[in-house]
Parts: structure tokens; sequence; C-alpha cells
């Protein structure tokens, strides 16, 4: 018998799968003076911050994202992905996105100032947005940013719930075209029975004929005794994750 969840997963898949191919046969992608780009992700756990969004690695996920790109930095865009909590009404994010990206002058030092709505068909209650601000340098092959990333309403619908993710994103490229990324950070929560978590990951990443394949590992602080998941800690576990992506 196949599972509300097993059938929008599945729904979603053919969803992407017929965006990628429409995507990968047009010709002309070209759009108010901006390129129009896809991404089809399958991945076996959708993590988040150190969180399962699948209902600690209950189902793989299926993920999407159309977006267009100015070469004068503005982009936007939409990202989708099915998902899996105890509330089953929570089965598909969808999050549209809008955001600028440059350099400070000639300092090296990049910026990326990004609006993303988090969206809960069926489950509006959870919405919430973020402002994603981020600041980066190069180091020859190594790249490091640094993330402060504010919610800008009730985190996850949270009554009095606000948050800030503090985030360092160090990666490195190797002349074997492996690529070895990762992040380290704390997701502040503060309001009336809220507990922020420490959260890391690290992996490799390459492409092979045309598809990037990743392989990471994800961490987290969260224990028994966290005032918001101390009762549900198996989706924060550690856990290896693989992805196969194509863009387009």
């Amino acid at each position: 018998m196949i599972t509300m969840t097993t059938r929008t997963t599945l729904l979603l898949s053919g969803a992407l799968l017929t965006f990628a191919i429409n995507a990968q046969a047009a010709d002309d992608n070209q759009l108010l003076g901006g390129t129009i780009n896809g991404k089809l992700n399958f991945t076996s756990d959708y993590v988040f911050r150190g969180e399962s969004e699948t209902l600690d690695g209950d189902i793989p996920a299926v993920q999407g994202t159309l977006s267009w790109s100015h070469n004068e930095g503005w982009y936007a865009g939409v990202f989708s992905s099915n998902i899996k909590f105890a509330d089953p009404n929570l089965e598909i994010v969808t999050a549209p996105f809008v955001g600028k990206a440059g350099e400070f002058g000639n300092s090296g030092f990049t910026y990326d100032v990004m609006l993303f709505s988090y969206l809960y068909p069926g489950a509006s209650y959870s919405n919430y947005t973020e402002l994603w601000l981020k600041v980066g340098k190069q180091f020859g092959s190594a790249n490091l940013q640094l993330e402060v990333t504010p919610t800008l309403d009730d985190w996850f619908g949270v009554d009095g719930w606000q948050g800030v993710n503090y985030a360092l994103h160090p990666s490195y490229h190797f002349t074997n075209g492996v690529k070895m990324s990762g992040s380290v950070g704390y997701q502040d929560l503060s309001g009336e029975g809220a507990e922020g978590w420490g959260h890391w990951n690290l992996g490799l990443s390459k492409e092979f004929y045309g598809l990037s394949f990743d392989v990471r590992y994800h961490g987290s602080t969260v224990n028994n005794d966290h005032k918001v998941y101390g009762t549900q800690t198996e989706i924060f576990d550690d856990r290896f994750v693989v992805s196969i992506s194509k863009s387009f």
C-alpha cells in the first residue's frame, strides 16, 4: 500500500524530473537579461543544521531548485523538497528566495544577502522567513564564508521564538577535482522554553559524467537534556548522507 508520504515523494520526483528534462532541452535560457538555471538532487536524507528533515532518514529526499541570476549579482528562485516530521501535515517545503551577491569593491571579500521563506503547504502555521547574510574570502584553492542568519518572524511558527544561525563554511578544491567542504555553527533560539544547538558537517564532492556526487557526515550537540528536542534526539543523530545532483 502506498502511503501519503510515499505518494507525495513520487509526485515531487515526477514533477522535478519533468522540469529537468525540459530545462535540458531548452536552447534559450535567458530571461530579463539574466540566466535561468536548474538543479535536481537525490539524497539519502535531508539534513538541515544537524536535523534530519525526513524523520531520522525514514525516506530519501528529492529536491529541486529553479533560479534566475543576473550578471549584476541579483538572483531569485524557488527550492522544493519532500520532508517528513511527526506532524503528518509537513510533507513538502517550498522555499522562494531572492538575493544579491557581489564583491566589496576590489577587496576580494564577497557578500551574499538573501531572503529565504520556508512555506509548508497544508501546514502554513509553520511558515517562517530568514535573512541570510554571508561574507566570504578566497585564499588560493580555499574559501571561507561567515554566515549570520536571523529569522524575521516566529521561528517555525512557534509563538515568540526567534532564531539566529551563526556558521563558518570552509571549503578546499583539490587539483584532482575533489572538493572538501563543511560547516560548523550554532542555531540560537530565544523565547520561552527555547534552546539552541551546535551543528556541523564535513564532506567530499566530485563531478563524474555531468553528475555531482557528495558524501557528507553531519552531527549536532543535541542530547536528552535539550529543552526542545530532548524527547526526539534521533532526528539529530550523527549520520552519513549520500547525494547525487545534476545542474542544468
